[in-house]
């Protein structure tokens, strides 16, 4: 399975590769110069980190490289009136009448504690294209399923809150 990214996406982890390798593979790499010139490698605990975190970069390197080869890209544009991509959506939870907040982002935003919701979650995927008003039933498995009514959508840009997440 493809993971189904933006534009905005691919563009947000090619800067983040660029980054990364002009200017944080240069730091880390002098650092494990620096570790190594202290002499006794076999106890030498900053060179075994400096190390660390250097592997560390050229695997997040290899990892953005590969979601941007073998992303599916999706369009992010909806109607105005309509749940969509980026977008905010405010529901009522029927069962206790608790109201929710997500705001719809690809898989690589996503942080449910965030209340940023993937669009191929199975949330993410159900509120997609409904509007203002209308009832759902949320199956989240074959055993449980709730209602919930749309109450609000808006139009929200990405913000530095809903940055890329690191796996």
């Amino acid at each position: 399975m493809h993971n189904q990214l933006t534009k905005k996406d691919i563009q947000d982890m090619e800067e983040e590769i660029e980054h990364r390798k002009a200017v944080v593979r240069k730091e880390l790499l002098e650092d494990v110069k620096e570790a190594r010139a202290q002499g006794d490698l076999s106890e030498n605990f900053e060179y075994y980190a400096a190390k660390k975190a250097k592997n560390q970069n050229e695997s997040r390197i290899r990892f953005l490289e590969r979601m941007i080869k073998t992303a599916e890209i999706i369009d992010d544009s909806s109607a105005e009136d309509e749940v969509g991509m980026n977008k905010t959506v405010t529901v009522r939870i029927e069962e206790d009448g608790s109201e929710e907040t997500y705001k719809i982002v690809t898989t690589m935003r996503g942080n449910a504690l965030k209340g940023l919701i993937s669009v191929e979650s199975p949330l993410g995927k159900q509120l997609m294209g409904h509007k203002v008003g209308e009832k759902l039933n949320i199956e989240v498995n074959k055993d449980y399923s709730y209602e919930l009514t749309i109450l609000k959508i808006e139009n929200t840009e990405l913000t530095e809150d809903d940055k890329l997440r690191d796996f």
